[in-house]
């Protein structure tokens, strides 16, 4: 079965918000890495790398199914923000937004019985819980810091113990 042009166009929408989070995620560590918060700055440039990884696989899924890639404009994204708070709001409701695609998409698929595409997807569906949960966890945990200098110094620390895999 091959991919209906309605399948593809979405995945090639989903691939350009894959990528734009990846830009997202690449400015706030540059945000952080001016503010010498190192640690922020590293997890932020891992999740930019994770979500290119995530726009590659939906890339590779769509050569492998003969579809047509079609890469779109990606806008500049934010350069400051007022605190480690804000920056990591919007990332958490950068990924809802993400998920919705996801989930849009999983349902287009169904709707077109597009079996293949569905069980690809729902790798994309669980991933998305992790990321919103992450991403929730860290706003939760900076709003109980606040503005203490001292809890921002030991979870700036923290993050930058981030891995490859984590």
């Amino acid at each position: 079965m091959q991919l209906s042009d309605t399948i593809q166009q979405a995945m090639n929408d989903q691939i350009q918000k894959e990528f734009q989070a990846s830009y997202l995620y690449l400015s706030m560590s540059a945000y952080f890495a001016a503010e010498n918060r190192d640690g922020f700055a590293k997890w932020m440039r891992m999740q930019a790398l994770e979500e290119g990884k995530h726009a590659m696989r939906i890339m590779e899924y769509l050569e492998d199914r003969g579809g047509t890639i079609t890469l779109q404009p990606i806008e500049a994204p934010p350069a400051t923000w007022p605190s480690p708070l804000a920056v990591f709001e919007e990332a958490l409701s950068h990924e809802a937004m993400v998920s919705a695609g996801i989930h849009a998409l999983y349902g287009l698929a169904g709707k077109e019985t597009d079996y293949a595409t569905e069980a690809m997807l729902q790798w994309f569906v669980t991933e998305q819980v992790e990321e919103e949960k992450t991403s929730r966890d860290l706003v939760e945990t900076l709003r109980m810091i606040g503005d203490n200098a001292s809890g921002l110094y030991m979870f700036d620390k923290e993050l930058g113990g981030r891995g490859a895999g984590d």
